[in-house]
């Protein structure tokens, strides 16, 4: 996942979810931000940022130049645009990442695939068996902890009961989250922001889902799925 332009900004506020203020250069722009959580850990006054750059922006209708997709936590650089996650999990599947981690071959992969009442972020099939995969972007860390989601998230409560039944049905069924730094030590549901989450990943874990998480090598111009990393389900 690869940036073609990006710039660094300082971090001025953000008055809605959709844009911030950032200095860019000395000047104050108004800039996407491509992620609607709340993020308040990250985006915090004063922070460094990084921008996609979009020359084209008049031409094409947007009303912002730039969009804001990753920002410095410290020395720690986070990757934190929410659409980034899928085509990197799609280009992992592709280029083999998912067959080293599990000796499985995917094949006919396909993206934005419905099953029942949700729409699956990925599909394919490994030997002939249809299987479903669930991508969450991570951006939230505490302690060298990865942790979702930063927000209750109710469609993603939704989105692990429908995979639970698809295994129920004779599906294969996968979560990938998508840690978007490196460094961490592990990766567990955030109990404290949102219960029933975790409850529903326990719930499909239990079911026969498999829970995977994964670090990126992330740089200022994109990030790569690494390596993985331990979950840790339980309040506990």
């Amino acid at each position: 996942m690869k940036y073609q332009t990006t710039k660094k900004g300082i971090f001025k506020a953000r008055p809605n979810r959709f844009v911030a203020q950032v200095d860019i250069d000395g000047t104050e722009h108004t800039v996407h931000v491509k992620n609607t959580g709340r993020c308040r850990e990250l985006l915090i006054p004063g922070a460094t940022v990084i921008l996609e750059y979009h020359p084209d922006a008049l031409r094409l209708g947007r009303k912002t130049e730039y969009s804001l997709v990753a920002v410095y936590k410290g020395k720690l650089l986070i990757n934190m645009d929410s659409q980034a996650p899928n085509s990197a999990a799609a280009r992992w599947l592709l280029e083999g990442g998912f067959e080293k981690a599990t000796g499985m071959k995917p094949e006919q992969i396909r993206r934005e695939v419905t099953y029942g009442q949700s729409r699956f972020d990925l599909a394919f099939s490994i030997e002939g068996k249809p299987c479903f995969m669930e991508v969450k972007g991570v951006t939230l860390e505490n302690d060298g902890t990865a942790m979702f989601p930063d927000a209750p998230t109710e469609r993603g409560v939704k989105h692990l009961e429908e995979l639970a039944k698809a295994v129920k049905e004779g599906f294969q069924a996968y979560v990938l989250f998508v840690i978007q730094m490196k460094g961490v030590r592990g990766f567990r549901p955030n109990y404290e922001t949102h219960r029933e989450f975790g409850q529903a990943l326990e719930k499909a874990a239990a079911a026969g889902v498999k829970i995977l998480a994964y670090d990126c090598l992330v740089k200022e111009n994109g990030f790569s799925i690494d390596q993985a990393v331990q979950v840790v389900l339980g309040e506990n």
